[in-house]
């Protein structure tokens, strides 16, 4: 469910309709809303009433600061992978202590950052990170709070570059090996051992991977706790996913109760541990659409074409993971014939695409919306062909907030600078 709705054949995001927003504002533009951004929130808080859980939005997801302000003000963690997050974490008011670091390739600058800001805990992708860690903290003359990410060699059955859990990925540290690394981190003065994580891949639609996951997990934790190595949470990471087109996904609820009846036994015989879950996309996904106006269309003889104002700089999902994005209209035009369109982009890219063998009813001037653009898309946005990004609006019920403004020429080279003459 989500709060962009039609009202007598158009639009409405929350409670103000889409054409005039995008008239107010200019298109190409990101609108979301935060009715729905905080159900969804909601959703996860729900299923972990009762229980010692702690919910960490992904902030690679959408790390706009309005964004993450709303969703600190609920109380939730975050999960990081950069400095630059951990800042922008920071900035919007979000609780440090509640902060997870993941990510491959920490730096000593930001594994500095972290442990000065007094972050919960960073999940450690490798034995050299293992090192790097305690070294900066020996170095600052703290304790460093960790948990191992484990690859169980899971396989998520998700699109390949999303999927993280296999042996032939880069993430984690291989089930065979973990329990070395955490005897070897027991040893160190300047570590102090949390828990263990696990994340097998992102648009998970099926249960089945996690607890396939958390089984294999369950013996490592049983190994751990045979060689005095006790812990305080298990992280199963995020990547539950969410509806584009006819994706049926498993609710929060129904997620977190088969992770808990999955444990049951383990928390029987070592105690219940915190269950920690690093949602994004089922966050904010479905809480923006992204929409955009129809310059041309073009009929190639055997091919229909919408060209839009919104190129892969704008939204790089379809063009990057051949991904399929829900193209409607924003506004009903019963003058328009209904044909089959590939709706694209300015870039000079062949690949530039929104969406292909899309069935339309449109003409020059109108505007189409993606649904399910709150995830991935401005976060993944950029410049190429000199393109200013888009504005970001944030609705509340009958009230606009201009959340990121557009960018103007003048911003694409703000940070460039000319040669002297004499050069």
């Amino acid at each position: 469910m989500d709060h962009f709705n039609y009202q007598k054949g158009e639009l409405y995001a929350e409670n103000i309709p889409v054409k005039q927003l995008a008239a107010t504002y200019g298109t190409p533009l990101y609108i979301y809303s935060k009715a729905t951004l905080l159900r969804h929130v909601q959703a996860f808080k729900e299923a972990f009433a009762g229980r010692n859980g702690l919910v960490c939005y992904a902030v690679k997801a959408n790390s706009n600061l309005a964004i993450l302000q709303l969703l600190a003000k609920q109380g939730i963690g975050f999960d990081i992978v950069s400095g630059g997050e951990l800042a922008r974490v920071i900035a919007a008011g979000g609780d440090p202590h509640k902060v997870i670091f993941s990510g491959v390739a920490k730096t000593e600058a930001e594994i500095e950052q972290a442990l000065l800001a007094g972050i919960y805990c960073f999940n450690v992708e490798s034995a050299q990170e293992l090192d790097r860690i305690n070294a900066v903290a020996a170095r600052l003359n703290l304790v460093a709070p960790i948990s191992f990410r484990i690859n169980p060699n899971v396989d998520a059955k998700t699109h390949p570059y999303i999927s993280t859990g296999l042996k032939e990925n880069k993430f984690g540290i291989p089930i065979e090996e973990a329990l070395g690394e955490y005897q070897r981190a027991q040893t160190m003065r300047n570590i102090k051992i949390k828990g263990l994580d696990f994340h097998i891949g992102s648009q998970l639609t099926q249960i089945s991977p996690y607890i396939d996951a958390i089984k294999e997990l369950k013996r490592l934790i049983r190994q751990l706790y045979g060689s005095g190595i006790q812990l305080t949470h298990l992280d199963i990471g995020g990547g539950l996913g969410v509806t584009y087109s006819v994706e049926a996904p498993p609710l929060p609820n129904e997620l977190i109760n088969a992770a808990y009846a999955e444990l049951a036994d383990l928390f029987e015989d070592v105690g219940t541990l915190q269950l920690i879950v690093e949602p994004g996309r089922s966050i904010v996904a479905n809480a923006g659409i992204f929409v955009y106006k129809v310059e041309y269309t073009k009929d190639n003889l055997d091919k229909n074409f919408a060209i839009v104002d919104a190129g892969m700089n704008d939204n790089i999902r379809p063009s990057l993971y051949n991904a399929y994005m829900n193209i409607i209209t924003v506004e009903e035009n019963p003058s328009a014939d209904i044909k089959l369109y590939d709706v694209v982009g300015p870039v000079c890219e062949t690949g530039d695409f929104q969406g292909k063998s899309r069935q339309l009813r449109l003409a020059p001037g109108d505007l189409l919306a993606m649904r399910g653009s709150g995830a991935y898309c401005s976060a993944m946005s950029s410049n190429y062909n000199s393109r200013p990004k888009c504005a970001e609006i944030l609705v509340d019920d009958e009230k606009a907030h201009v959340i990121c403004q557009r960018e103007t020429y003048e911003d694409l080279w703000r940070n460039e600078h000319l040669l002297d003459e004499a050069s």
